[in-house]
């Protein structure tokens, strides 16, 4: 029980400075490094699976990938850039912070539901893969967005 209540601490503390992070970065230009440098870092944090302590099942990456990509499409859906001068920057959203903190009370809910049927482990491993699932499709298109207002802006 320790575990998950200071998992959980843990989490809304890191959920709350990547809201300030982003909030703040909207004020500098975005550029392709920027965007593609967060999943390469944080791809690192796969070596955790060389330990078996923290291996997975085929069905929990399965489960672990589907809602990583399901909650990447809100994120996706949100992600905007606006052109200033010449310079491209991620266009301030209200909703964006809402929806930092909807999905990790979501991401908590589903954490206190399983916590009791997976081992501490494994659950580490899920919700690191589910995380990464979520980062990767949402910076590859916020990629693929920038490069066409890029490409625009050069026409």
């Amino acid at each position: 029980m320790l575990y998950l209540v200071f998992s959980i601490g843990i989490a809304f503390i890191m959920g709350a400075v990547v809201i300030a992070i982003r909030m703040k970065a909207q004020q500098f230009p975005v550029n392709e490094k920027k965007l593609i440098l967060p999943p390469i870092f944080m791809s690192t944090g796969a070596l955790m699976f060389v330990v078996p302590y923290f291996r997975l099942t085929g069905m929990e990456i399965i489960e672990a990938i589907i809602l990583g990509v399901l909650f990447s499409t809100v994120l996706i859906w949100t992600s905007r850039f606006e052109v200033k001068g010449s310079e491209i920057y991620m266009k301030r959203s209200k909703a964006f912070p809402i929806i930092l903190i909807s999905l990790l009370v979501i991401r908590t809910f589903i954490k206190v539901i399983v916590s009791n049927q997976i081992d501490p482990g494994q659950l580490a491993g899920m919700f690191f893969l589910l995380a990464f699932c979520m980062i990767l499709p949402w910076r590859i298109a916020m990629l693929m967005k920038y490069k066409k207002l890029k490409k625009e802006l050069i026409n």
